[in-house]
């Protein structure tokens, strides 16, 4: 398999996540402006989530997405760089990696829109038993080269 195949869905995960990053700040600046805050009115250093309790809740469920995207996801990109430097890019590794990537996207979807948490917990519990099989699978592989 082509080592390019294999990093597609890292790379899709990637920009997914950028493009999350876009939307915080899109949502952020819009639901501040709504709220009648000015940029400029703001105290140095003030972060986002210094502004959670001003803003609506579906506005924060995107920055909270974004952090989500930050964490377990940067598990995933180790593992998947590991298992193309071990020669270990073969079909079922690409296809958990899409699952993975497609249950990511399809994670932030649910957060950013409904945000219910027994489907956020199913959602995130697929995804960390599929990224636990994706790293099994490169542990077995290293030591079977051994």
């Amino acid at each position: 398999m082509a080592l390019s195949s294999f990093l597609l869905p890292l790379f899709t995960l990637v920009l997914w996540s950028l493009l999350i990053a876009a939307l915080l700040g899109i949502t952020r600046l819009w639901s501040a402006g709504k709220a009648g805050m000015h940029l400029a009115d703001l105290a140095p250093g003030t972060r986002g989530v210094d502004l959670q309790n001003q803003l609506p809740a579906r506005a924060n469920w995107v920055s909270h997405n974004y952090t989500h995207l930050m964490e377990q996801p940067t598990v995933f990109y180790a593992t998947m760089l590991a298992l193309a430097l071990a020669g270990a890019a073969d079909q079922l590794n690409l296809y958990l990696a899409w699952s993975y990537t497609l249950g990511r996207i399809i994670h932030s979807i649910w957060q950013i829109n409904w945000n219910r948490i027994p489907v956020r917990i199913t959602l995130f519990t697929m995804n960390t038993l599929i990224l636990a099989v994706l790293a099994g699978r490169g542990l077995f592989f290293a030591v079977a080269r051994m």
